[in-house]
C-alpha cells in the first residue's frame, strides 16, 4: 500500500506531498516508528502526539497525519519531504488508516460489543464461549486478557487504541476467526478508540457511579455509553442488547430504535430474554429461562444473581448472532466462572474465600448480597477486604465504605493500587463510610497483612471475600509496580495457616 493508496481512504482537510514507497506500518506511539511508517499525530487526553512529529520523522516515517492545522502547515513549509494529511479528528483517522492498513479485518468479522460499568468481562468471556459452541473461532478483547483464534495474550487496556485493535482483528481473520467479541469502555467511546467498527451485536449491563474522575458527571457518563447505541457517532447495532432491571435502559431503547435496531431486553422476571424464576445452589443455579425462542431449565455454574444476569445477557447476543436456543440451552451448563470475577481459593480451609474485581459501590453492595446467601444457612459471617484506587474517582470512596459495611461483619480496609496518593489519605475517605454503618473494622494499609488479618479471624462457614483487584497480578504504587495476585496471596497465607490442598 503507498502513501496515496492510504489516504483515499481517511477523510481530510488538507494533503501534501506524494511518495511512491511502499507504507510499512501506521503508528500512533512515536517510539515504534520505523522506517517508511505513518505516524498519526493526534491529540489526547494526556499528551498531544503532534508534540512529537519531529521525533517520528526522524526515526524514518514516510508521512504524518495530524489532527492540527499549525503542525501541517509548518511540515509543509519546513518538511516538503514529508508526505502531510490533516484530518479534523485524529482519532477517527487512525482508525481509518488502521483499518486500510490492515486489509479491512472489520469487513470479515461480526462484531458484538459490550459496554456498562459492571459485568463487561464476564458477559464478553460467556458470549465467547457461547459462540465457540458453535465451533466459531473469535477474536476477544477485554480486561482480563485477549484471545486471537484461540491464542491468549496479556491484555494492555480494556478497549485498546483502534490501530493496535485493527491489528488483533487482521491476526485473527487469518487464523480462521470470523466474531469479535469486545468490552467497549466509556473511555474508548468517548475518545473514538472503537471508530471504524459496525457492531452487529451491542450489549449494556448496568450504569452505576464510577470513572468521575474522567467523565465528572453521571449524566457525561451515561452519553458516552450511549454512543455504542444512538447512532450519532458509532453506526447503531443491528440488536441493542439492554438490562431490564437498569433504569437507563429505557432511554437507551428508545435511542436505539430511533436509529434502527432492534432491541431485546434482559433480566430475571423481566424483559422478554428472563430467567421466569431460578434457585441459587452451592454450584451455582438453576433457572428456568423464558425466551422468544423457547422455554426450558437450565443449570449454571456461575453463582448469584449478578452472573444470572450476565449469562442472560450472553445468551441473548449468542442468539442474535445465530445460534439456535436449543444448542445455548445445552452449552450453559458448560460455562466456568471467569478468573477473579467470584473466584473461589481453596487449601481446604472450612471456610470460604472468594476474589472478586467488585471495584465499585454497587458492585460491592452486590458482592456482599451474594456473601450473605451463602452464609445465612449456616448463620455464619461476612468478612470483607477491600480498598479504593487512588488517581480515581475520589467521590465512590465513602460510599464504597458504607456499601462494604451494610453488607459485612466484620471489614478490613486496605490498599488497592495507591498509585501516586498516600494509602493512608485513601483509607481516612473511605473510613466515614464504614462508621456510619457501625461495623467492625480494622485499616490496613499492607493488602497482604489485610487478608491475613481476614483469613484468620474467619471462623467454619464464613464467607471472606477479597475485593477490588480480581484477575489483576500487580500492586501499583506511587514510585514503582510490584507483583501482587490475590488468589495467589490468599492461598500462600492459608497454606502457612496449615490447611492444604487445591483451589
Amino acid at each position: 500500500m503507498t502513501w496515496k493508496e492510504l489516504i483515499a481512504e481517511i477523510s481530510s482537510e488538507g494533503a501534501a506531498g506524494d511518495s511512491v514507497q511502499a507504507v510499512t506500518g501506521i503508528e500512533y506511539d512515536s517510539r515504534r516508528v520505523r522506517a517508511g511508517a505513518v505516524f498519526v499525530a493526534m491529540k489526547g487526553g494526556s499528551t498531544d502526539g503532534n508534540r512529537y512529529a519531529e521525533k517520528a520523522i526522524a526515526a524514518g516515517a514516510l508521512g504524518i497525519i495530524t489532527d492540527s492545522a499549525q503542525v501541517f502547515d509548518h511540515l509543509v513549509v519546513y518538511r516538503p519531504e514529508v508526505c502531510v494529511l490533516q484530518v479534523e479528528h485524529g482519532r477517527r483517522a487512525l482508525a481509518e488508516a488502521s483499518s486500510a492498513f490492515f486489509g479491512h479485518p472489520e469487513r470479515r468479522l461480526a462484531a458484538t460489543g459490550i459496554t456498562g460499568t459492571n459485568g463487561k468481562t464476564t458477559t464478553a468471556f460467556l458470549t465467547e464461549a457461547l459462540l465457540h459452541q458453535a465451533a466459531r473461532k473469535t477474536v476477544l478483547v477485554g480486561t482480563i486478557e485477549y484471545h486471537v483464534a484461540g491464542e491468549v495474550r496479556p491484555s494492555v487496556h480494556t478497549t485498546p487504541e483502534s490501530r493496535d485493535l485493527f491489528e488483533l482483528m487482521a491476526e485473527g481473520v487469518m487464523r480462521g476467526a470470523t466474531e469479535l467479541v469486545t468490552e467497549v469502555s466509556s473511555h474508548a467511546l468517548d475518545q473514538g478508540r472503537a471508530a471504524g467498527i459496525n457492531f452487529d451485536v451491542a450489549i449494556f449491563t448496568n450504569l452505576t457511579r464510577d470513572h468521575l474522575d474522567y467523565h465528572q458527571t453521571m449524566e457525561r457518563y451515561f452519553a458516552a455509553k450511549s454512543l455504542l447505541f444512538d447512532g450519532t457517532v458509532y453506526p447503531a447495532p443491528r440488536v441493542a442488547v439492554l438490562n431490564a432491571h437498569d433504569p437507563r435502559s429505557e432511554a437507551l431503547a428508545e435511542a436505539a430504535r430511533k436509529a434502527g435496531a432492534e432491541v431485546r431486553m434482559y433480566g430475571i422476571g423481566r424483559g422478554e430474554w428472563r430467567a421466569e424464576s431460578f434457585a441459587l445452589t452451592p454450584g451455582g443455579a438453576d433457572l428456568h429461562l423464558a425466551t422468544p425462542a423457547g422455554a426450558a431449565r437450565v443449570t449454571s455454574r456461575l453463582a448469584g444473581e449478578v452472573n444470572i444476569l450476565n449469562l442472560l445477557a450472553a445468551f441473548t447476543a449468542a442468539h442474535a448472532r445465530g445460534l439456535e436456543f436449543s444448542r445455548l440451552v445445552a452449552a450453559v451448563p458448560h460455562l466456568w466462572p471467569v478468573p477473579g470475577r467470584f473466584q473461589p481459593v481453596d487449601a481446604g480451609q472450612p471456610f470460604n474465600v472468594i476474589v472478586d474485581y467488585a471495584h465499585t459501590d454497587d458492585a460491592l453492595r452486590n458482592l456482599t448480597a451474594l456473601a450473605r446467601q451463602m452464609a445465612a444457612p449456616a448463620g455464619s459471617r461476612v468478612i470483607t477486604v477491600f480498598g479504593c484506587g487512588g488517581d480515581r474517582d475520589r467521590t465512590k470512596r465513602p460510599k464504597m465504605g458504607k456499601a462494604a459495611g451494610d453488607g459485612s461483619d466484620l471489614v478490613v480496609a486496605t490498599s488497592d493500587n495507591p498509585r501516586s496518593e498516600d494509602p493512608l489519605a485513601i483509607l481516612a475517605e473511605i473510613e466515614p463510610g464504614l462508621k456510619a454503618t457501625r461495623v467492625r473494622y480494622q485499616i490496613e494499609p499492607d493488602r497482604a497483612q489485610a487478608i491475613r488479618t481476614a483469613l484468620g479471624a474467619a471462623q467454619p462457614h464464613d464467607v471472606v471475600l477479597i475485593a477490588g483487584k480480581g484477575h489483576e497480578q500487580e500492586q501499583i504504587l506511587a514510585d514503582r509496580t510490584v507483583p501482587f495476585d490475590d488468589v495467589e496471596t490468599a492461598l500462600s497465607i492459608l497454606l502457612q495457616m496449615g490447611y492444604g490442598g487445591v483451589r
